[in-house]
């Protein structure tokens, strides 16, 4: 099938949270202080990780590239939004609506495959011991990021090219604060069948081969921590993925409350608030819950900050 980019419009029209001038000042103050608290973050723990000597191992590199994604997808979306509401122009250019969406495409399904990379790596860690440094080897641990980087790019690139075959009305407005794919296939009005079809299979299997391979990975990982007759041997084992279990459990709760909002409602105002957990939110918090949970994250983080050891 030839693709041809069938659209006569030049631009969409972001809606964002609200068109109250009042509540516009809060909501520009509320995305710039998220935004800053993730990017200085996920900076921290780049940095943190690069520095430390003892970090340098395959779990903090996993870290260390969850961090860089979670900065580029909250990139994507949120400076163009602050951008919209600082200069009252809600507008966004067809190429940048269409960048966008395979932006947040490529860096969301990363962060899926990397929480699945992560499990994967504590599974070997807890379950293989022994053989852990020979598996996770430094060349192998740079295949699984880039494999991964990968399979994002070759799952956003079909969605990308059907957009391209989109007809749509003239500005048509989305109901949201970025351009997302589901959003914008709804606003075509030309045939979108194909492109429906494309993004829930997409869905289906992207999102739900990592997350069995989470299941699987943790079901084995429990299964060998009940076997740990020593205490201690236990609460070592259980703090060692605590901190990928929680930020797991965030994801993906706040990715099922997006599927679940869309699927029972159609208030854009709920949708778009759904949307803000799963874009937004799980990014900010991903470095509070590592250097909070994680000993070795805390102390190498004071040994930054301070530069003087801790025995916490």
């Amino acid at each position: 099938m030839e693709l041809i980019n069938q659209t006569t419009i030049s631009k969409f029209i972001l809606l964002g949270l609200t068109d109250d001038p009042k509540l516009q000042p809060f909501v520009f103050s509320l995305f710039l202080s998220l935004y800053l608290f993730t990017v200085l973050g996920n900076l921290l723990i780049i940095l943190t990780v690069s520095s430390d000597a003892h970090l340098h191992t395959p779990m903090y590199f996993f870290l260390s590239n969850l961090s860089l994604t979670d900065i580029c997808i909250s990139t994507t979306t949120i400076p163009k939004m602050l951008v919209n509401i600082q200069t009252q122009d809600h507008s966004i250019t067809y190429p940048g609506c269409l960048s966008q969406v395979s932006f947040v495409l490529i860096f969301g399904g990363l962060e899926n495959c990397l929480l699945a990379v992560m499990s994967y790596d504590r599974y070997v860690a807890i379950c293989h011991p022994l053989r852990y440094t020979v598996i996770m080897n430094p060349r192998y641990c740079i295949l699984l990021v880039l494999l991964s980087l990968l399979i994002t790019i070759m799952n956003a690139l079909p969605h990308s090219l059907m957009m391209l075959r989109l007809s749509f009305c003239t500005d048509p407005e989305i109901p949201h604060f970025f351009c997302e794919l589901a959003h914008v296939i709804k606003l075509s009005c030309s045939d979108t069948f194909i492109n429906s079809l494309l993004m829930h299979l997409g869905t289906s299997v992207f999102a739900g081969v990592p997350f069995c391979g989470i299941i699987f990975s943790y079901t084995q990982i429990f299964s060998s921590i009940m076997k740990i007759l020593s205490v201690g041997g236990s609460h070592k084992a259980f703090s060692t993925c605590g901190s990928h279990l929680s930020v797991v459990s965030l994801f993906y709760t706040t990715a099922f409350t997006v599927y679940m909002s869309s699927a029972v409602t159609d208030s854009p105002t709920k949708n778009v608030v759904a949307s803000m957990m799963y874009i937004v939110i799980p990014q900010m918090l991903n470095p509070f819950i590592y250097s909070l949970r994680n000993k070795e994250m805390k102390e190498s983080l004071i040994h930054l900050i301070t530069g003087k050891s801790s025995f916490l």
